[in-house]
């Protein structure tokens, strides 16, 4: 949604897929705190450094397959910078300057996390690979965390990230700061995802 046509009032929108009503403050409302992590945030050094230990340990204790990390920005230096705190905790990365062989990838179900943008071009193609992304199947997509860098967005907002299809979203100016945000959601992710799992396995077995 084009940030001009968010109206001042609360709204709330419903998702075609879940059917879940997602509610909104509107343009009005007063601006959402920082996100954890990102500049400007109050922590001193001390604090952010324990509590980034303890997101680390957590997603570590969650998601202890660590899979694979496509990141496909016209950026390299950025695309490493944004996927070195997964890379620390094991994850495997693959930085790509052209995401062609990258989309075919992601479609096989190689990567569990991808970081692209939204303009990120596949060569010969009117495509990007983010919309190749946003095509996916829903089981295919929500095995996928997305997490999409531009000047457009603010770092780790909620709201954005809905409107976008992304799990997070990231400013390439916090960068340097993304590991918190970064962690925070993929904790919230990975949780989500396991009770969907657990979800399905029990309606699967109701169902025999």
């Amino acid at each position: 949604m084009d940030d001009a046509k968010v109206p001042d009032r609360p709204f709330a929108v419903r998702c075609p897929q879940c059917q879940g009503v997602v509610r909104f403050p509107g343009a009005a409302a007063k601006p959402a705190p920082a996100a954890v992590g990102a500049a400007g945030d109050g922590l001193s050094d001390e604090i952010r450094a324990e509590m980034t230990a303890r997101l680390r340990r957590e997603v570590k204790q969650l998601d202890a397959a660590q899979g694979q990390v496509l990141a496909a920005l016209p950026d390299a230096q950025l695309a490493r910078t944004l996927t070195q705190p997964l890379a620390d905790l094991g994850y495997v990365v693959d930085v790509l300057d052209v995401p062609e062989e990258g989309g075919r990838l992601v479609e096989q179900g190689t990567y569990s996390v991808v970081v692209t943008s939204r303009t990120a071009p596949i060569p010969g193609q009117t495509e990007t690979l983010y919309a190749r992304l946003c095509r996916l199947s829903p089981q295919a997509r929500r095995r996928i965390f997305l997490v999409l860098a531009g000047g457009e967005f603010r770092t780790g907002d909620g709201a954005q990230a809905f409107v976008a299809l992304a799990d997070l979203v990231v400013n390439p100016k916090d960068a340097a700061a993304v590991e918190m945000p970064l962690l925070n959601a993929m904790l919230e992710w990975t949780r989500l995802f396991q009770a969907y799992r657990e979800a399905r396995r029990r309606f699967e077995e109701s169902a025999t």
